[in-house]
């Protein structure tokens, strides 16, 4: 064998390896399993934000005080309206003792947009 001859073939594959690996993670769309696992986990708990909503908004018009209580859930800025979803309870579950994440964001973007 002529390692000469051998070594640049070599050398181009090492290169053409990385340059895959570069070009596959920054523009391919390649993640790595800690990536994807995150990704995953995030998406779940999205999901089952917007499905409780629709329960949170239930226990929302349940309230009897519910149109004034709205009033003041507006006039709160974006950021608080989720705390304040939180100290009313309605984004509490039946048979839970705290609110899921991201249930409260939810709801209040669903309950903001009534009039």
């Amino acid at each position: 064998m002529d390692w000469e001859k051998i070594k640049p073939i070599l050398w181009g594959a090492v290169g053409g390896a990385i340059a895959l690996a570069v070009i596959g993670f920054n523009w391919g769309g390649w993640v790595t399993s800690g990536t994807a696992e995150a990704r995953a986990k995030e998406t779940a708990a999205t999901a089952v934000a917007e499905r409780l909503r629709a329960i949170c908004v239930a226990q929302f018009n349940r309230d009897t005080a519910k149109s004034q209580k709205l009033i003041e859930m507006k006039d709160k800025d974006t950021w608080e309206k989720g705390r304040y979803i939180d100290q009313q309870s309605w984004a509490i579950m039946p048979g839970d003792e705290k609110s899921e994440s991201g249930v409260a964001d939810a709801c209040a973007r669903q309950l903001s947009k009534k009039s």
